[in-house]
């Protein structure tokens, strides 16, 4: 089933005209004080969208969604007048009158469903990343919002994060030159090479996993394989460790340099399984030119065990070989966690970002961490340039502390939506980083093959590689 058929087959379609007029007006009578909101998945990072977007003193929280009842009675515990569902369709079509704007926070498979039934609704919506799980779902999300003029936002908080900003002034004030290659990285590992589970499992009581599926192809349910927090890895749910950890990384530099979607892609990786993600992947990636970058932007991606790989752009002052910091035992929870490590002297720090210039480079370690500028195999002192640039884009003074810095993108899209200031990652830029990640990930399914991506056609010159650009919804 396509897109069309998915949203005619959805609460909406299914009530047909006659109720959708009621629903299209419940935008223009958004209250200017106050924001009603709708949240579509409720644990894991759900329930800190929840806890921040609620942490806004003009939101009240009125309706939550998700299809495992333990997280939803612990979010309803935290918002007794909430109304409850387990289905996202029904909550929009019987609380559409009631609802501002809608938070979606679920497995990256459901994200471009539920957003684009919401938006069909002209309901601005905060989803998070990556925005979509499929290319095509990333450029419909982006029509919609531009049609509509809706208010969007995607979850990647540290986009509005002091070290990331003053980056992004830095590189585009020239502080090491035309930007002609990017470096990033993240050990983390989100893949799997083992076999397809075999079987079934009873489905806990509290989960419903039709819903859990949705649109993806149907599957037994299997215990500690899919929920909670192990789909990343898995093809048909998440987008690896491309699709999580790289969005916030490559976030900044996209931004920084300005960059649309690349000309080529390769990753180097393992032959593909069919069913779980690459452990390692080096993905190479080709951007035309921008005022930031040199004729052609070269850009690097490393993540899995050991990354990055040696390379003397990755080389730190005082350091004769690279060096990065490793978890070498990092939990699940590790895994979905964003806490910043310092590194030591001459060691890398375990995530970031390298900008290659023509005068110098630039670290970015991946968080709250300010950016360190090497010439010359040694630092240059850049205090008095970020003094200069914050006082003139009033930055403010860098504040290390998550539970206050987290909310401030959160709290960005609802002052939007209360018509107060606009969002820094509108769909309009969350899909075409989005559509660069996932071709990368897409190039994984051809390791070692570089891919030819025709932005204006929607195409790559592979056309073996083009069925990967979409997917069939499930009716479910």
């Amino acid at each position: 089933m396509n897109k069309r058929d998915f949203l005619k087959k959805s609460s909406l379609g299914a009530a047909g005209l006659a109720f959708a007029p009621s629903l299209f007006m419940a935008q223009s009578n958004t209250k200017k004080n106050r924001l009603r909101t709708a949240h579509i998945g409720v644990g894991g990072m759900g329930k800190e969208d929840l806890r921040d977007i609620a942490s806004h003193p003009s939101v009240d929280v009125v309706a939550l969604c998700d299809v495992d009842s333990k997280f939803l009675k612990a979010a309803k515990k935290l918002h007794l007048k909430a109304k409850t569902y387990s289905d996202y369709r029904i909550m929009l079509k019987e609380m559409g009158n009631e609802i501002d704007a809608v938070i979606v926070s679920t497995p990256d498979h459901t994200h471009a469903p539920a957003s684009i039934l919401a938006m069909e609704m002209n309901k601005p919506v905060y989803c998070q990343k990556p925005l979509t799980h499929h290319v095509s779902e990333a450029r419909a999300m982006n029509k919609i919002a531009q049609e509509k003029k809706l208010v969007t936002q995607m979850g990647i908080q540290v986009h509005s994060f002091y070290d990331y900003k003053l980056a992004t002034l830095l590189i585009q004030s020239g502080i090491i030159g035309k930007v002609h290659t990017v470096r990033a990285w993240s050990p983390k590992n989100w893949g799997y090479n083992g076999p397809v589970p075999q079987g079934s499992d009873t489905v806990p009581e509290s989960l419903d996993w039709n819903l859990w599926l949705g649109t993806a192809t149907k599957r037994p349910y299997k215990k500690n394989v899919y929920h909670p927090g192990n789909w990343r890895k898995l093809m048909d749910y998440g987008c690896g460790t491309l699709g999580d950890m790289g969005v916030h990384i490559f976030d900044t530099p996209y931004n920084a340099m300005q960059l649309d979607v690349p000309l080529t892609i390769k990753n180097e990786c393992r032959p593909t399984n069919g069913f779980g993600y690459p452990e390692h992947n080096k993905v190479t990636y080709k951007f035309p030119k921008t005022k930031y970058t040199t004729r052609r932007l070269k850009w690097v991606w490393y993540d899995g065990k050991g990354a990055p790989e040696t390379h003397k752009d990755l080389i730190l002052p005082g350091a004769k070989k690279v060096q990065s910091q490793q978890d070498k035992n990092a939990s699940l929870e590790g895994k979905l966690s964003l806490d910043t490590k310092i590194a030591n002297e001459g060691v890398l720090p375990e995530q970031g970002a390298m900008f290659i210039g023509k005068k110098g480079r630039l670290l970015l370690p991946h968080f709250m961490q300010l950016p360190r500028k090497i010439v010359d195999g040694k630092y240059v002192d850049i205090s008095a340039e970020i003094d200069a640039i914050s006082k003139k884009h009033n930055l403010g003074k860098p504040i290390r502390n998550y539970a206050s810095e987290g909310p401030k993108h959160y709290h960005q899209f609802v002052d939007a939506c209360l018509g107060k200031g606009e969002c820094t990652a509108p769909f309009s830029y969350a899909s075409r980083l989005t559509e660069t990640i996932l071709l990368g990930v897409i190039a994984g399914r051809f390791p070692n093959k570089t891919l030819h991506w025709n932005s204006e056609k929607a195409k790559f010159s592979e056309d073996e590689a083009n069925k990967y650009l979409t997917g069939n919804y499930r009716e479910f």
